[in-house]
């Protein structure tokens, strides 16, 4: 029985989608003070790793935090800002380590915890956000 609750609820979850306007007024809420963290962090981070990214994006997403394109190209969910510092920190070393390893192997989580040394209790605890439910 508590199973087929649990499925039911993840099946209406996956129906909840921002309309235009509330994706809208969520990036003007916190878009610019995302850039302004962002931009900050990464001069910050890459001090570190010195790797060399082409543009940054800062996007209203309701599934993923961040990423990174095979162009070098790094985006995040505008709300990072409602994060931690370290939660935030934590995302910005994962996407920048995607520079150096294009994937999640051992390499790529030994260069993310080579400056976040707590880098599995940050992803679990980051995980555990429904970013739905974030303003």
């Amino acid at each position: 029985m508590l199973q087929w609750i649990k499925t039911r609820i993840r099946v209406r979850r996956r129906r909840l989608k921002p309309t235009k306007s509330a994706r809208k007024a969520g990036l003007l809420k916190h878009g610019e003070e995302a850039r302004n963290l962002v931009h900050e962090k990464l001069v910050y981070w890459n001090k570190f790793y010195g790797y060399k990214y082409n543009r940054v994006f800062i996007r209203f997403q309701t599934t993923r935090w961040g990423s990174c394109s095979s162009k070098g190209n790094l985006n995040f969910n505008c709300k990072i800002v409602l994060l931690s510092p370290a939660q935030a920190d934590y995302l910005i070393v994962h996407e920048l380590c995607h520079l150096g390893e294009f994937n999640h192997s051992s390499k790529f989580w030994d260069l993310v915890g080579k400056t976040i040394p707590n880098y599995k209790e940050l992803r679990g605890e980051i995980r555990k956000v429904d970013l739905r439910l974030l303003g």
